[in-house]
């Protein structure tokens, strides 16, 4: 190991992650010549193939993912030290930095952080994107934690920690009906447009089966993959919205949306995802262990 040029690993790992020299090399600063050269180098000390070639792309070998899965450990521990310094052990200020998926509610994760906000000693940095993105950051440990409202699994090189922090009912939320009577669940919503969220969501998986079971068959007047959007579309299309209350928390405080009921057995949940580290930040631990005790 006293031979192994970490330069060169360094390479390779960056090349793997974009899967393309000419991104790598403007990643790294160096010219694509160059650092095709230290691959080569690499591949000559470990004795096999880390990648071959389909066109334009590098795709790893077999030894190539096992080296990968090396690399990714050496330099994810290295991220995790900077952090750790950084973030740090024995300075004032504390940084957290927290990814959330696109489409969680902004309401919750505001109602999560809101503790955070008044303590001088911490700064936040609040990342939004998609499932996947986050979890490659999460796994690299540029973020502390990752809030979801899907769970995930762990797997043998990505030993994800996933703890259920809240579930919250999934309501028909809409105009105020004033001096009407209440609606009636199923009865009422057969032929009713609905504001619904996207296909991909587990709430409208939820809901779409709930509805099979009853033989109820919805009109959709708009299907929103995004909460911030469908906040929206419940608060000003003046149709009926299949929604978290967390969402409208707001809207429905000020009478503007009113809460029609909720709909049993269908719920929005949401998790909180971290990553194996050695230093854990004492920052997440507090957030969980407040946030489950709530």
């Amino acid at each position: 190991m006293r031979n192994l040029n970490f330069r060169h690993l360094l390479y390779f790992w960056t090349v793997a992650q974009r899967g393309h020299l000419t991104q790598a090399a403007a990643q790294l600063r160096v010219s694509q010549s160059a650092l095709s050269a230290q691959i080569r180098q690499l591949e000559l000390y470990l004795g096999q193939p880390l990648f071959e070639r389909s066109g334009r792309a590098l795709h790893l070998t077999e030894f190539g993912a096992v080296v990968l899965d090396y690399a990714d450990s050496i330099f994810g521990l290295g991220q995790e030290l900077m952090a750790t310094v950084r973030g740090g052990l024995g300075q004032r200020q504390q940084h957290l930095r927290v990814g959330a998926v696109a489409t969680l509610s902004r309401n919750f994760t505001e109602n999560l952080l809101r503790p955070l906000f008044s303590r001088a000693q911490v700064r936040l940095t609040l990342q939004s994107g998609s499932l996947a993105e986050l979890l490659e950051q999460l796994r690299v440990h540029t973020l502390d934690v990752l809030l979801s409202n899907r769970p995930v699994v762990a797997e043998r090189d990505r030993p994800w920690r996933c703890v259920s922090l809240s579930r919250q009912s999934v309501c028909l939320i809409g105009p105020p009906r004033s001096g009407r009577r209440r609606l009636r669940l199923p009865e009422d919503l057969v032929g009713m447009p609905l504001v619904l969220p996207g296909p991909s969501s587990d709430v409208r998986t939820q809901f779409d089966l709930w509805c099979e079971r009853r033989r109820i068959k919805v009109e959709v007047a708009a299907e929103v993959d995004d909460m911030a959007m469908l906040r929206l579309f419940a608060r000003d299309s003046g149709a009926v919205a299949v929604v978290p209350e967390v969402v409208v928390q707001d809207e429905l405080r000020e009478g503007r949306l009113q809460r029609y009921g909720a709909i049993p057995g269908v719920f929005e949940h949401f998790y909180a995802i971290t990553a194996f580290r050695n230093s854990p930040s004492p920052l997440v631990q507090q957030l969980l262990v407040r946030t489950r005790a709530k």
